[in-house]
């Protein structure tokens, strides 16, 4: 607002939010996905203005949803935010990822690494699992503790990851973002060029980290859902939702939405 110089504060943190157009974030995330290499079969685009720019990119991430990952062989990345004010639904959060694991058993094998921060800094990884029980079994030695978010080094984390081997999504289970969010989007352009969708799921209605999120949800052409404790079922079926997509690809989540399924129709109304 004009004559107004003061900005706004985090009322999770007390600290001052950046003054930066949100909307650097896709400049500076085409700008990275521009100095991405082009394949043999494709084209560099031409630098016409930032309404071509856009088109361009948003091209290419149509053309990416044609070419999921195959079915049969899918790898997740599952990541929390374990902050304190995480910790009135850490245990659903537990429960339905069990639940995540019994949808997609007859459909492909789905591997799944859990990434989680809190604290002072501290953002761990476990090992890829197959076998639900083990993943809740880690989940279930985890405390929340007090910190800022660290979504920056979960999407690092998740570039450095698919380099090494193909990651067919990320999921992120969060209630804000206290991080610069152009640092977020120019990590969520190259994530969208390497065709590794995120899918984030915000229990509450901070505005700012919703913002945020759906840009990255759009970058990577994933998805964005709004959670908090009374919506345990919506979770459940989103997050079985994306397992499917992650064991069987685009076309196995588009029959499951065909089956009546209310979270995969959801998640494929985001993804076209």
């Amino acid at each position: 607002m004009t004559g107004n110089n003061k900005r706004p504060v985090n009322p999770r943190t007390g600290e001052k939010r950046s003054d930066r157009p949100f909307g650097e974030g896709l400049r500076a995330a085409l700008s990275a996905a521009s100095q991405t290499p082009a394949r043999a079969s494709e084209s560099a685009p031409v630098e016409t203005g930032a309404s071509q720019d856009v088109a361009a990119f948003l091209d290419k991430a149509k053309a990416m949803a044609a070419t999921r990952t195959a079915p049969g062989n899918g790898r997740l990345l599952f990541a929390l935010d374990a902050t304190m004010s995480r910790q009135p639904t850490w245990d659903t959060a537990c429960h339905l990822q069990a639940e995540m694991f019994k949808e997609v058993a007859g459909i492909g094998t789905l591997d799944v690494q859990l990434v989680y921060f809190r604290g002072l800094g501290e953002c761990r990884s476990s090992k890829w699992v197959r076998d639900g029980r083990t993943l809740a079994a880690l989940m279930s030695r985890i405390i929340c503790q007090g910190g800022h978010t660290q979504i920056r080094k979960v999407l690092s984390h998740a570039i450095e990851g698919t380099k090494k081997k193909k990651i067919s999504a990320v999921v992120y289970v969060g209630d804000c973002m206290e991080e610069n969010a152009d640092d977020l989007c120019v990590l969520a352009g190259e994530l969208g060029m390497r065709k590794v969708p995120v899918f984030l799921f915000q229990e509450g209605h901070d505005q700012t980290a919703e913002a945020t999120f759906r840009e990255i949800a759009r970058l990577t052409k994933g998805a964005f859902c709004r959670f908090d404790s009374g919506s345990a079922k919506q979770l459940g079926d989103l997050l079985r939702a994306v397992a499917v997509y992650a064991a069987g690809g685009y076309k196995a989540l588009a029959a499951y939405g065909e089956r009546g399924e209310r979270g995969g129709q959801r998640l494929l109304e985001q993804m076209r």
